[in-house]
């Protein structure tokens, strides 16, 4: 990011907004001098910065010299309409499918063009994944990511594949064409199945949920380890826990306590 010392034109928010926005999966904890050194902003301006953000709760300091998001962030991000209802109504079923299966169980949107995890519930199985709730990852390199892919506008897929598709396991699809390919084959289906694609070692059953206009607003996914040979058994129980989560995001309706066991 250019350095704000250089450009006396950017308000006060925008530069704090600047000094939050260097902190990022790779980097959870950091130094003022790194902060500086990824923001370009002036060092005195990013320690009063800090040192204001800390005492209205953005940051916290984890020990000395170092600093994270703070709680009070967190706190304001839970108030967002979409990701608040969404999860709510979705957690329900996303605790019977996990229930089902004694598997890991996702709720996956799009947060610009990367992939978001609204929840993420444990399972009982010993996979290994990189998911945590809040996290974005490629959206092009995992079963709930393609599944919000394939119903996504073809200009927003171009825009993805023109950023890159950066390999983050064996299996991750890396060619245009192929991801076009993989991505028409979910529309088909209706459903992805995902193998070593974000984690050695990890497969994945995802489907969409349709919210109540009829576009796919999030994906939900069951996570088993990649040795599983057979993924289709888990097909029916994601499919139907998609739909159901889908049907409990319109006004009015009730979703059966039948739809949720079966």
């Amino acid at each position: 990011m250019a350095g704000g010392a250089s450009e006396p034109g950017r308000s006060v928010l925008d530069r704090a907004l600047a000094v939050l926005g260097s902190f990022s999966d790779e980097r959870p904890e950091q130094t003022l001098g790194q902060i500086v050194a990824a923001t370009g902003l002036a060092a005195a301006t990013v320690h009063r910065l800090v040192a204001e953000l800390v005492a209205w709760g953005a940051l916290e300091r984890p020990g000395r010299g170092r600093y994270r998001i703070g709680i009070r962030l967190w706190q304001i991000g839970a108030l967002a309409p979409l990701a608040r209802d969404l999860r709510d109504a979705a957690l329900p079923f996303l605790q019977d499918l996990g229930a089902v299966t004694g598997q890991v169980v996702h709720l996956v949107v799009l947060d610009g063009h990367q992939a978001l995890f609204l929840e993420r519930l444990p399972g009982h199985a010993e996979v290994t994944v990189r998911s945590r709730v809040g996290r974005r990852m490629p959206a092009h390199a995992s079963g709930p990511g393609k599944v919000l892919l394939a119903y996504a506008p073809p200009a927003f897929v171009a825009e993805v594949v023109a950023r890159g598709l950066p390999r983050m396991a064996a299996g991750t699809i890396t060619d245009p064409h192929e991801l076009a390919v993989a991505l028409a084959e979910v529309r088909r289906a209706g459903y992805c199945l995902s193998r070593d694609e974000m984690t050695d070692g990890a497969a994945s059953v995802a489907a969409p949920i349709i919210g109540p206009s009829g576009d796919v607003v999030a994906s939900v996914s069951v996570v088993v380890p990649s040795s599983t040979e057979n993924l289709q058994p888990l097909v029916p129980a994601v499919r139907l826990t998609a739909a159901a989560v889908g049907r409990a995001l319109i006004p009015g309706v009730d979703v059966p306590l039948s739809a949720r066991n079966s």
